[in-house]
């Protein structure tokens, strides 16, 4: 039996949503019409604060980064440039923020707001790259384990849990030190630790949608297995690729960091938020520097929260029940409005 106030707060939802996108002098039928799913993800993420700052936030890293060569260039500090004059003490140890030196200087004398942007850059180029590669192994792979069946989705599989029991850090050291360090080597091993999970996320859609009336369809229609993969079944796994790819992001950021904090990463003297908190820990350093700590780990912190607020958001965006909730709060919030009019008028 259906719940009226589930009902009524679903219409309620749908009408505010309609409201939200109606152009003046549209009709209600004209606007559902004219409403594309996008649309309607749209309008849900633009009433939620936390997507709208959690969006700002990273395109303010964005934006950083890509202008660095313009910040260095206006403060006159190259990312690699060594001040031993101005930027170090009598005593060798690092300049705090001042108005030369807006967030202070290194063990070396170099400005920390420059290297912080342009490791925000380093972090970004491993972290879409790695996620870019992560997904694409992961959806194939996926793909083939779950339409397939058979010894093909049993070695695929196989494969899937031997890569996820593996110790990643553990693994990840060994390779490194096998191959060397570099933004190369540091992509791949973020690649082949994140490929997986996804994997059998992907697998676990496919299976279901395998068995749907359109993939019968065109099955019937004489499709071939790649063409109804490719044509009838990917599509319907845009969504959580999605938002998967968005919770991946963070993740390959700290795992550079990591791995860059370790000396196993993107070599110095290039900039990155892992060897800027490396050099912080040398010789117990950022116990006089607090700054060498502060501001690449608050970076760290501000981008890994964003993209993973960011991704709750597009999945909650992306859930139709959502629109459920949401019209319950609004139905009970305009329930309240009206008891109170009510109290008002009768007093």
């Amino acid at each position: 039996m259906t719940d009226p106030k589930a009902t009524e707060a679903h219409e309620e939802a749908v009408a505010d949503e309609i409201e939200a996108v109606a152009v003046p002098g549209q009709t209600q039928q004209a606007a559902v019409a004219a409403r594309s799913p996008m649309q309607l993800v749209w309008a849900r993420l633009r009433r939620d604060p936390t997507a709208m700052i959690s969006a700002a936030v990273i395109l303010i890293v964005i934006i950083a980064a890509l202008a660095a060569p313009l910040v260095a260039s206006l403060i006159g500090h190259g990312p690699n440039e060594q001040f031993r004059d101005d930027g170090l003490t009598e005593f060798g140890t690092p300049v705090g923020p001042n108005s030369q030196f807006l967030l202070g200087t290194d063990n070396l004398g170099r400005d920390v707001l420059v290297r912080l942007v342009y490791g925000a850059q380093i972090s970004l180029i491993v972290a879409f790259a790695a996620t870019l590669g992560a997904l694409g192994i992961g959806t194939l792979v996926g793909l083939v384990a779950g339409f397939m069946r058979g010894w093909v989705d049993t070695v695929l599989t196989w494969l899937m849990d031997t890569t996820l029991s593996l110790p990643q850090l553990l693994f990840a050291i060994s390779l490194v030190a096998l191959v060397g360090p570099s933004l190369g080597t540091t992509v791949i091993v973020i690649v082949l630790f994140s490929w997986a999970p996804i994997a059998r996320v992907v697998r676990g859609q496919v299976l279901s949608l395998r068995e749907r009336e359109f993939v019968e369809a065109a099955r019937s229609l004489g499709a071939s297995n790649w063409r109804i993969m490719r044509v009838d079944v990917l599509p319907n796994l845009l969504v959580p690729i999605l938002v998967y790819g968005t919770l991946l992001i963070p993740q390959a950021i700290v795992f550079e960091a990591t791995l860059s904090f370790l000396g196993l990463g993107v070599l110095p003297p290039t900039a990155t938020w892992g060897n800027m908190l490396s050099v912080a820990s040398t010789g117990s350093l950022y116990t006089i520097a607090p700054w060498l700590v502060i501001f690449p780990s608050a970076a760290l912190l501000a981008v890994t929260l964003a993209f993973n607020l960011l991704g709750d958001s597009i999945r909650d965006a992306l859930d139709p029940r959502q629109t459920l909730f949401a019209g319950r709060r609004r139905l009970a919030r305009n329930r309240a409005a009206k008891r109170a009019a009510r109290r008002k008028a009768s007093a």
